[in-house]
């Protein structure tokens, strides 16, 4: 008897390994950047675009406390013609679509900075995704490069960008 239940656990834990690595192969990061800081200043931006081949939503985004004591999605969104910036619950990401995080868009908002980010520098973050159908969570590393205050995204095509599971 025990040696049964054994493998209704060993086939129940490579199913559940399987549908993980399945949801971790339909996210793409391309491009990842963060603005760059200047001394004392406590919040930027970082930006990237989002590839999926299946429906998902991006639903949380994290940093490491030596970096930013708060991190967010964001939005940016006209109100009676001011624009103004709002945290969000998540984004859907549509399948066969880029979706964009960009200035003036959609972002992860890096709050309560620890130190100034200079150009050159490389920010870790973590999104956390959950596929909408069977929601199950997934995260994704992702190396976002710090591009200088001011200059936009000057990264290299790809630089920093991994499929999931390949990290």
């Amino acid at each position: 008897m025990q040696s049964k239940l054994q493998h209704i656990a060993l086939a129940i834990g490579i199913l559940a390994g399987s549908t993980l690595a399945q949801a971790q192969n339909q996210v793409t990061i391309k491009e990842p950047w963060v603005r760059g800081t200047v001394a004392q200043q406590k919040a930027t931006g970082a930006f990237m675009q989002i590839s999926t081949d299946k429906e998902v939503r991006l639903i949380e985004a994290k940093a490491p406390a030596s970096i930013a004591g708060v991190v967010e999605i964001h939005e940016m969104a006209m109100e009676k013609d001011v624009m103004k910036m709002r945290q969000i619950k998540g984004l859907d990401i549509a399948p066969g679509k880029v979706t964009e995080l960009k200035p003036g868009g959609y972002h992860v908002m890096l709050m309560d900075l620890k130190q100034q980010l200079k150009a050159g520098d490389t920010v870790p973050l973590t999104l956390t995704f959950e596929d909408s159908k069977t929601k199950t969570r997934f995260s994704q590393d992702v190396k976002a490069n710090v591009n200088a205050l001011g200059a936009g995204n000057t990264s290299h095509m790809g630089a920093g960008a991994m499929p999931a599971g390949k990290n």
